[in-house]
């Protein structure tokens, strides 16, 4: 497969900008995460719920658009005022209140009150000609028209009502027309448009989560940043890995031109893992075929690192930024405790990269062109029950359905230079390895 033109013309996307694009998915994803536990959002949802309600709105428009002459108060308060200022109801209570009532009823209740039905009596007396007058007169009429009505029992109760610290405030409430900005409902509508322009809130309202739901069926098992700067303080081992204790891990190959170092050519550097491929002479043991391990000098060194003893998995995803130099192999691969099952994630072979899975004596994988190896990607495999699948950055480049493996494996990298290849110094460089299981 040749990833040039992908690559010209945006079909894979820069590594750089991968990685942004991903951290800042995490980012999101946990601050969405956070935010939908907040005390905050909670309100924020109980009250957008309220307010955007159908009574909600309907008591809204309401407080709005009444008029106060349309409201019992104004009624209340307009009849009370109407019969306050009745010249009638005024005089009746100028006559409840008048010593010439008081005198005429006390003169009522004598015996003598039957004199007042004697004409010549009356004009005989000034004092019963004053009592007729008064019975006889428009305040006396008016009294006895409204003492004990019911529109005088009408206004006392008006009066005592208009006088209630309730009617005043609920008057005073609708006479206002800014009354809606006074309301409780008023307050919850605030708060929540304040809540709505809260960053996180917004952040929240407007993310799209199931951008996320790939991410969350991640789990991370493996994760090296490279942090450290000691073998014995990693995750790794150097050597190759055998079932048998008895076999010695740390050799080379008697048809390759570099000897295996015991982790001396493997350093870290500002975060970055380097497996250095050194011109140098050294007598080293070395695997033969026939002759078993012998001891062969060799004009190069480098080094393999492993996590056998320290990490396996099956299944799940697998990835590392990867970059080499030198026209020689560099390798990120999962082995196991025999030689097969075996895959390489990444095989840079001094001219292309390859990728693939061999077992079973069967390698099935693919050669990938158009990228320059001196450049970071990130190579990833993805391993499920049924398949298996490469990506390179964000674009997949192979899959396959045969001879999945049914072990754990262990995580390795290696440099090696072959007997056909001239041979050369360079680097392995590993910015990151992260590992992952799918629930």
């Amino acid at each position: 497969m040749n990833l040039f033109w992908k690559r010209l013309f945006g079909g894979i996307t820069p590594t750089a900008k991968l990685e942004k694009n991903e951290a800042d998915l995490v980012i999101a994803m946990h601050r969405y995460e956070e935010v939908g536990k907040s005390i905050e959002l909670a309100e924020y949802k109980s009250l957008y719920h309220i307010v955007n309600s159908a009574n909600f709105k309907e008591n809204k428009k309401t407080l709005q658009n009444r008029k106060y002459k349309d409201t019992e108060e104004y009624q209340s308060y307009k009849k009370y005022t109407k019969l306050k200022n009745s010249p009638s109801i005024q005089l009746y209570y100028s006559v409840l209140d008048s010593e010439e009532l008081k005198s005429y009823q006390l003169f009522k209740s004598t015996p003598e009150y039957e004199q007042l039905g004697d004409k010549k009596k009356v004009s005989a007396n000034e004092t019963l000609k004053k009592l007729k007058d008064f019975e006889h007169s428009k305040a006396y009429k008016t009294y006895m028209r409204f003492h004990e009505s019911f529109i005088i029992k009408e206004y006392e109760q008006l009066k005592l009502k208009i006088a209630s610290p309730d009617f005043i405030k609920a008057n005073d409430f609708w006479k206002n027309q800014n009354r809606w900005t006074s309301t409780p409902e008023y307050v919850q509508e605030q708060r929540m448009f304040e809540l709505a322009k809260n960053p996180d809130i917004d952040f929240y309202e407007n993310e799209k989560p199931e951008r996320f739901d790939k991410y969350k069926k991640l789990n991370l098992t493996f994760n090296d940043e490279f942090n450290w700067n000691t073998l014995d303080k990693s995750h790794w081992n150097f050597g190759f890995h055998y079932k048998s204790p008895a076999l010695i891990g740390n050799h080379s190959f008697a048809n390759e031109k570099q000897a295996n170092h015991s982790g001396k050519n493997v350093s870290v550097d500002k975060g970055i893992l380097k497996i250095a491929t050194k011109h140098e002479k050294v007598v080293a043991p070395a695997w033969h075929t026939k002759k078993g391990f012998i001891e062969k000098e060799f004009q190069f060194t480098s080094d393999v690192l492993q996590t056998a003893d320290k990490f396996r998995q099956k299944q799940g995803i697998f990835r590392a930024k990867i970059r080499c130099s030198g026209n020689f192999h560099h390798a990120f691969w999962l082995g196991a405790d025999s030689k097969l099952p075996f895959i390489n994630i990444f095989h840079y072979n001094g001219k292309h990269i390859t990728l693939g899975n061999t077992n079973k004596h069967v390698v099935d994988g693919i050669k990938i062109t158009g990228l320059n190896h001196l450049e970071y990607f990130i190579y990833t495999l993805v391993w499920t029950e049924k398949e298996l699948y490469w990506m390179i950055n964000d674009l997949e480049v192979y899959r396959t359905a045969s001879n999945i493996p049914k072990e754990a494996m262990y995580l390795a990298f290696n440099s090696f230079i072959s007997e056909k290849q001239h041979g050369s110094a360079g680097h392995l460089e590993v910015d990151w390895v992260r590992v992952y299981t799918i629930s």
